[in-house]
């Protein structure tokens, strides 16, 4: 039989305390969210009170620091008491913790107006069954970001029974998708982006030109995809100014009816409300933050008297009032400096950021931002880079010449002819400048690129240019050719 060993191992762990795990849920929060949280907070603490202090011959609220005076000059309730044996008894207090005052002001700003909004928005103008309206409202919910719909019919009569419970058919479905396909903006719903072209083109006056854009896309599409113009030319019977017509008919239309996404950063339509606001004044950079001010917590005095009368009391129901009282105080003590962290912590990392970046705050100018990541605003700060990316995730910040979030200064660098490091974002405006600005019967190879840009003191291979392509949505050289 195995001998049994017993012994000690000594083992380190690190552990958050309850302060800093509030700490990091109220980082992450933007403002709006924040200010709810409070309000919560408020509502669920009934010892606290925000509302404005009344006349001077009101009886006062106290405030947390003056219970602490009091609690320290008379003893804790545990020197007091002695420790508790009993499970301290729930209470259902509640007072109206707001004041009358009103509510300060936010400046919202719409980022960009919300796809799926707008589109549940006019469906509910059109004259449909409950029904109906219900897949309807299932299809739009099923495109993709760009306006698409990738889903065939079947597979989403098959989710609107099993997700759903709704019984329908492919018929109707595809009824309601021509329904949505009559939207703003026009191609939204279409399934591919030769439907999406056509959809666009439908919508238009029947001009010469739009008639012949529609006979290509129906009949000829894939030689239009390869840019076989001299083919289509001669199978469609057109002359070179039609089919020049119909190009520029085509140019018009958007192939991303739901808008293109930038890759700079990619959030979901929102109103915000900046957490921090930047102001340039004779010659200086000005940081505020006066979206959200920590207000000034108070005990309400009730509770206060509660506080009191159970130091003085030696019956049971006084002290337990006094004890829920002690543990709701302690409980508001953490969260008002959690909030006094999360300010210095947010101030800190933004003043970190226009540090890093001042040329570009100063006026906006996208090719003076310089390659910054998250670790070097943490070592700047002495912040963790988890505790930076917390404080850059959904944060805006309002400037003098624009609404930005706080990731969009962040960027990966690459090195220039002379040994800089430059942003990525100079580099794709660079690129984006010079196909712009090429012989578009003629248009500039990646080859070409790469020693165009290297001409300009940009060093970049040839794959990163395909990839930069592909992020601001170029084509290749031959499908940008034109006759």
């Amino acid at each position: 039989m195995a001998a049994i060993e017993q012994g000690l191992q000594q083992k380190q762990q690190q552990k958050l305390s309850p302060l800093q795990i509030q700490t990091i849920k109220l980082i992450e929060m933007p403002v709006q969210a924040l200010e709810q949280h409070v309000r919560e907070v408020l509502n669920d603490n009934p010892v606290l009170d925000d509302a404005p202090q009344k006349g001077e011959d009101e009886p006062r609220d106290v405030s947390i620091s003056e219970v602490e005076e009091k609690e320290q000059s008379g003893g804790s309730l545990e020197e007091n008491y002695g420790p508790q044996d009993d499970d301290i008894p729930s209470y259902n207090l509640h007072v109206n913790n707001w004041g009358k005052d009103e509510r300060p002001e936010y400046n919202t700003f719409s980022v960009k107006q919300s796809f799926t909004q707008s589109l549940q928005e006019q469906l509910g103008y059109r004259n449909l069954t409950d029904h109906q309206r219900t897949v309807a409202s299932f299809i739009i919910g099923s495109l993709d970001d760009d306006g698409y719909l990738r889903r065939d019919i079947e597979s989403l009569v098959d989710d609107l029974a099993f997700r759903a419970g709704i019984e329908s058919n492919a018929g109707e479905v595809e009824q309601m998708l021509k329904v949505i396909q009559e939207f703003e903006p026009s191609g939204v719903g279409a399934r591919d982006l030769r439907e999406c072209l056509l959809i666009q083109l439908e919508d238009k006056k029947r001009t010469p030109s739009v008639v012949n854009a529609i006979r290509v896309l129906t009949d000829q599409f894939d030689a239009f995809k390869n840019r076989h113009f001299q083919k289509i030319m001669t199978r469609l019977h057109l002359s070179e100014d039609e089919m020049k017509a119909v190009l520029e008919e085509i140019r018009h239309l958007n192939p991303s009816p739901g808008g293109q996404i930038d890759d700079s950063y990619n959030d979901q339509a929102q109103q915000v409300v900046p957490d921090f606001q930047l102001d340039y004044e004779n010659g200086q950079l000005l940081l505020s933050m006066p979206r959200f001010n920590i207000p000034e917590l108070r005990i309400n005095r009730k509770y206060s008297e509660i506080m009191e009368n159970g130091r003085m009391s030696q019956s049971r129901a006084d002290k337990e009032a006094a004890t829920f009282v002690k543990q709701k105080i302690d409980s508001a003590k953490w969260f008002i400096e959690a909030l006094r962290q999360r300010q210095n912590t947010l101030e800190s990392t933004m003043r970190a950021i226009i540090d890093y970046q001042h040329d570009y705050f100063v006026d906006g100018d996208e090719s003076s931002l310089k390659p910054m990541v998250l670790k070097d605003i943490a070592e700047k700060t002495g912040f963790d880079i988890s505790t930076i990316s917390r404080v850059v995730n959904s944060k805006w910040i309002e400037t003098h010449f624009g609404i930005f979030p706080l990731k969009y200064f962040f960027s990966e660098g690459l090195e220039n002819s002379e040994g800089d490091q430059v942003s990525t974002r100079e580099i794709k405006k660079a690129l984006r400048e010079m196909v712009d600005g090429e012989d578009k019967h003629n248009p500039l190879t990646d080859d070409e690129l790469v020693d165009g840009l290297a001409a300009k003191g940009y060093k970049v291979a040839r794959r990163t240019i395909a990839k930069y392509r592909s992020l601001l949505d170029i084509p290749k050289a031959r499908l940008r050719r034109e006759l």
